[in-house]
């Protein structure tokens, strides 16, 4: 079985990559030139642990390819797979659809034989009927059902893990109403059926549907435990026992109950907010949604407003702050929504010097200069450390945004005796991702999330 990715980003390289590896032959197209050039080249435009390996293996057996051809790759392809972006659209919060209708144009041109469709972008629901209609207006003479079928096929691919989750899915959902897809789209994931991954066959809504609700109702549980965790602090409560006794019920589960300054990545700020507008235009609104989405455009700024309050407490006149972690999650170089862009500008608005280590974002290293190409617009106010310990020497407070293992690891006594403390004060670390226990801590001012304070 022959497979083309149309989009070679996120998604598209990892999926592709993935599928290489279970054997198929997989060509990955896309129309950034420099992309391309580059991953023929063996260089991975994205960071993702194991990919790198992963392509270098595929290329090597001469079962993954890339090129700018989408019409020689689609020819020849049975299932096409498009995984180009669908970003908040401008304006009015919708998915850009944009990208999407323009591939499908474009393998319309190209089909020759049956061909199988497949929208792996995430995208709203009655996005895979306007494929087929593209499909039919660009090439009136192909019949649904004998010459093409579009199917949803939704990524559920999580930052920092993606291999995992392909290699080993919770759930393979595909959406189609043709037996003929169907049985290519089994024998696609043959695979994961021999290891006994649940593949769950539905309509294509309904498909599309999933991947929006999922990722809505665990935006859901972050913002409802960050909630409880200011609770927490004004009961005298612990939030970490509080989500371990939550999650010991079954019915709810462990998982995404983590306290944070808000989530952010490539998802959930944008599928919550098109899965709002999908949700308003049908005239259901999702309210649950919609607060869920303010609550974590403020729980961002409110983090910010925490950080400059302790700091007023000490009076310095020209605080200097270390901020470690700057991407949305760890094992991972995404800063999209990134609690860091909210945060830091605000800093630096009230007059705070700051100095930033991230480890894939540091004191020259080849990743600082496309910042600004995932809308980060502070990088040249700020300073930017060679590591961690460069990072916090002599700063008035050290601020943890992202729980890179890194950084479990530090030396607390370091952090404690390497900080400039004000008279009457102890030495500020302010941790909104709870690596540390409390009593790890002492002979510091210890804030972290929905836990009493430590003084001492």
């Amino acid at each position: 079985m022959k497979i083309t990715m149309v989009g070679s980003g996120y998604v598209g390289l990892v999926t592709g990559a993935c599928f290489a590896e279970f054997g198929f032959d997989v060509t990955c197209v896309d129309k950034d030139k420099r992309k391309i050039k580059a991953l023929n080249q063996g260089k991975i435009p994205i960071y993702e642990p194991g990919l790198e390996s992963l392509v270098a293996q595929g290329v090597k057996n001469k079962r993954l390819s890339f090129t700018e051809d989408l019409i020689h790759s689609v020819k020849d392809a049975n299932v096409v797979m498009i995984a180009v972006g669908t970003p908040s659209r401008r304006g009015d919060g919708h998915a850009d659809l944009s990208y999407v209708y323009e591939a499908a144009r474009e393998i319309a041109t190209a089909i020759n034989g049956y061909t199988v469709i497949v929208t792996k972008s995430t995208v709203p629901v009655g996005t895979s009927e306007e494929v087929t209609a593209i499909i039919k207006r660009e090439r009136p003479e192909l019949v649904e059902g004998v010459d093409f079928d579009v199917a949803s096929n939704p990524e559920f691919l999580r930052e920092g893990s993606a291999i995992q989750d392909f290699m080993r899915p919770d759930r393979v959902v595909i959406g189609t109403d043709n037996q003929k897809a169907r049985d290519m789209m089994q024998r696609l994931y043959r695979p994961l059926y021999l290891i006994e991954t649940p593949i769950l066959f539905t309509n294509k809504p309904t498909a599309e549907l999933i991947k929006y609700a999922a990722n809505g109702f665990l935006a859901l549980k972050i913002s409802f435990i960050n909630q409880m965790a200011d609770l927490c602090e004004q009961a005298g409560a612990d939030v970490q026992e509080l989500a371990k006794g939550m999650g010991l019920d079954n019915r709810i589960g462990r998982k995404f109950l983590n306290v944070s300054p808000g989530y952010g990545g490539s998802c959930f700020p944008k599928d919550t907010l098109a899965l709002s507008k999908t949700a308003h235009d049908l005239g259901t609104p999702c309210t649950i949604i919609d607060a869920v989405i303010e609550a974590n455009k403020q729980r961002k700024i409110n983090m910010a407003q925490r950080i400059l309050t302790k700091l007023n407490e000490r009076s310095i006149a020209k605080p200097r702050v270390a901020i470690l972690g700057i991407t949305f999650k760890p094992n991972t170089d995404d800063m999209r929504d990134a609690a860091s862009l909210v945060i830091i500008p605000e800093l630096l608005s009230k007059g705070v010097d700051v100095t930033v280590y991230d480890p894939l974002y540091f004191k020259d290293c080849d990743r600082l200069p496309h910042l600004a190409m995932q809308g980060v617009d502070w990088a040249d106010r700020v300073t930017f450390a060679p590591s961690a310990r460069d990072c916090i020497k002599e700063m008035d407070a050290v601020i943890i945004l992202t729980e890179w293992n890194e950084f479990r690891g530090i030396n607390l006594g370091e952090i404690r005796d390497t900080l400039a403390t004000p008279a009457g004060h102890l030495p500020l670390l302010i941790d909104f991702r709870n690596i540390y226990k409390p009593n790890e801590v002492s002979g510091m001012c210890y804030i972290s999330l929905g836990r009493p304070e430590v003084n001492g």
